[in-house]
């Protein structure tokens, strides 16, 4: 029997392995990196151990660190969560010679499909169908193909290639970020299905011999061949479902599978099943799986690992719907590249259950209020899911909550999310793995742009509010009050001014924006009245503004972090930054300087100094979040500096090179 758990990982998955443990009354072990030091998954733990160091390879891949936190914490079992060593085979064998039980499939099972070429020839032998594929890319003469790690998953060292000119980049792009996110750098190259729908069959196994399935997820809403939306059951044609269970339990056997996994498939547009891959581990949406069948998973994973008989004989019947979605750091402005920072506030409306079957909003969070979000690891914050009796009610209730949630200090998906989920396509359950490239127009922020003047009103009004209640003298006086009332009072934010009068009762008399046109361009500073609603001030709280918007009242919450404003209204979130009056000096930068986005290390210098370049000729590639991420020359021009030499370690900000723009002939 296990009584003390050590969990081999970090934020939400962690979180979600202690909340069965403390229903069981397992004492629960975290390890913990220099970075994660204050996170929440190791404030909840029974036990924790520091592992000296930050980056994964320092401390979360280190094999000989987590037996040793084992030895040391008293844990009797090791549960792996998922990335970094789930899938590790010498370290699935490594804790069971050291005499711990290991919560997962056997050693030999997760190196039969950890080597995924070996893992398609076993399966096509058990009657599993498959997609052509090559390890050689001078092989490769149909197109359109993508390039996969050997190793891992999670859309890591994935590129699709179109043509022969492009394959061989694509291929030692993979493989260099394969090799970072997986310590393997082996790559291999499958057929591209256009329009195909990514759907996975969760199974389990005992040590009893029975394997079975626990349903299918359809996970096709991806971006960067990462999972985004994820849902159970999956909508399929007739037939569909009963050919993915055999399939997926075939599997299974082939390996003589004990304990959870997931065998990843492509359905094409003919309807064909063609195997991807099996994930040796608790998979990121395994919560909807629970959702819909009442089991814990985890609990499961527990006893199937004392040896206990798997009290599933065969697939239970999916009772209602369930709808997960990533909730990640990323910065939508900027192609959703990763983001870092301090999360000043996370609050998301309606939650009813947290890390555990639940009929409701279920919450998986690595995060509260005050966490990092680091460089040096996944941007995921949260996951976030809805259980309904129908599809359209858990859409329809995961997008309100969502909209909703407070969420202030690093930029996220959250837009992106919601509108994918109040989609006409998504609700037609017309999805598929190329359903982002087809419809940009769910990359618009939910705040339209003609709104944004009012949410920057309420920031102004709310300012004013705070301001009024924490003077010392003379707070009873209307906001701004002078003697000469005419004068307005102006508040600046970056890209956008206020410009607003109070009468002598309190009352909005006036109010304009001014700064650049929406649309058009103008003068700088002009005012735009033309465009403005009409306006009436209702009240005014430092927390809270409600305004009468062309006779529709509306409330804003409203949440100042020094300079940092973030409006919550009913119609999108607005994140604002509010200028000092006497902005002080700042360092002049050297024009065509490109900057860091965010602190990573530099991988490969592309170019030279003096070289002619092109605009978006690639410059050097940055490696931050696990992700590779391209610096691209903005316009054509020479390069005149290159500061950093790859290997190099830089900060948000700092100057990676310097392109000199080519003076325009006319």
């Amino acid at each position: 029997m296990i009584n003390t758990l050590l969990v081999a990982n970090r934020g939400e998955i962690a979180r979600r392995v202690f909340a069965t443990c403390r229903t069981l009354g397992v004492t629960s072990v975290a390890v913990h990196s220099d970075a994660d030091a204050d996170a929440p998954f190791v404030a909840e733990a029974d036990r924790a151990v520091r592992l000296p160091g930050n980056t994964p390879a320092e401390t979360y891949l280190r094999i000989d660190l987590i037996l040793d936190a084992a030895r040391r914490s008293g844990a009797d079992a090791v549960h792996p969560g998922y990335g970094f060593l789930a899938e590790n085979a010498e370290f699935a064998a490594a804790v069971t010679d050291a005499g711990l039980t290991w919560v997962g499939p056997p050693a030999k099972a997760i190196a039969a499909m950890g080597d995924k070429m070996a893992a398609k020839a076993l399966l096509a032998d058990a009657g599993v169908p498959m997609l052509p594929t090559w390890t050689d890319p001078a092989q490769v003469t149909d197109f359109p193909v993508l390039v996969k790690a050997a190793a891992g998953g999670g859309g890591r060292g994935m590129r699709i290639v179109r043509d022969a000119a492009g394959l061989a980049e694509a291929v030692a792009g993979a493989r260099r970020e394969a090799a970072s996110a997986f310590g393997d750098g082996t790559v291999f190259i499958e057929r591209y299905v256009e329009r195909g729908r990514h759907v996975e069959v969760q199974i389990f196994g005992d040590t009893h011999g029975t394997v079975v399935a626990l349903g299918v997820r359809d996970c096709s809403i991806q971006r960067r061949h990462q999972k985004i939306v994820e849902e159970a059951p999956g909508v399929l044609p007739d037939g569909v479902r009963e050919r993915l269970h055999e399939a997926a339990v075939a599997a299974g056997r082939a390996v003589d599978y004990i304990g959870a996994g997931t065998v990843e498939f492509l359905l094409a547009p003919d309807g064909q099943v063609h195997f991807l891959e099996m994930n040796t581990r608790l998979q990121v949406e395994h919560p909807v799986t629970e959702a819909t069948t009442g089991l814990d998973l985890v609990r499961l994973q527990l006893l199937v690992a004392e040896g206990e008989p798997l009290p599933v004989p065969a697939t239970p019947p999916a009772e209602g719907h369930a709808i997960e979605v990533r909730l990640c750091a990323e910065e939508p402005a900027e192609g959703f590249r990763p983001a870092t920072g301090t999360l000043h506030r996370f609050v998301i409306p309606g939650v009813v259950a947290e890390f555990g079957p639940a009929r409701g909003l279920r919450l998986d969070s690595g995060v509260v209020d005050g966490s990092t979000v680091s460089v040096h690891y996944d941007s995921m914050l949260a996951k976030l899911v809805a259980w309904a009796p129908t599809r359209a009610e858990a859409a329809r209730a995961l997008a309100g909550a969502l909209a909703r949630a407070e969420l202030h200090g690093v930029a996220t998906n959250r837009d992106l999310l919601v509108r994918v989920l109040r989609s006409p396509e998504f609700t037609a359950a017309d999805v598929d793995t190329g359903f982002l490239d087809r419809h940009p127009e769910v990359f618009a922020p939910l705040l339209p742009a003609e709104q944004l003047p009012v949410a920057a009103l309420a920031a102004a009004l709310a300012g004013a509010a705070a301001r009024r209640a924490a003077a010392p003298v003379l707070a009873g006086l209307p906001s701004g009050w002078r003697n000469v009332p005419a004068v307005p009072q102006v508040t600046r934010f970056t890209d956008i001014e206020i410009s607003y009068r109070l009468s002598r009762t309190g009352a909005l008399a006036e109010w304009e924006r001014r700064g650049p046109r929406l649309t058009d361009s103008v003068e700088e500073g002009a005012p735009l009245n033309n465009e403005l609603p009409v306006v009436e001030l209702v009240s005014a709280a430092p927390d809270r503004v409600v305004l009468d918007v062309d006779g529709v009242r509306r409330a804003f919450r409203v949440h100042r972090v020094g300079s940092s404003v973030f409006v919550d209204g009913p119609d999108g979130a607005a994140s604002l930054t509010e200028l000092p009056r006497l902005p002080p000096p700042t360092v002049e930068l050297a024009a065509g300087s490109l900057l860091a986005p965010l602190p990573g290390a530099v991988t490969r210098v592309h170019v030279e100094v003096g070289q002619r370049v092109a605009a978006g000729d690639l410059l050097l590639t940055l490696e931050a979040m696990k992700l590779e991420h391209q610096v691209l020359a903005p316009a054509a021009g020479v390069v005149a500096e290159l500061p950093v030499p790859p290997g190099g370690q830089v900060e948000t900000g700092a100057v990676l090179a310097v392109v000199d723009p080519e003076e325009d002939p006319q």
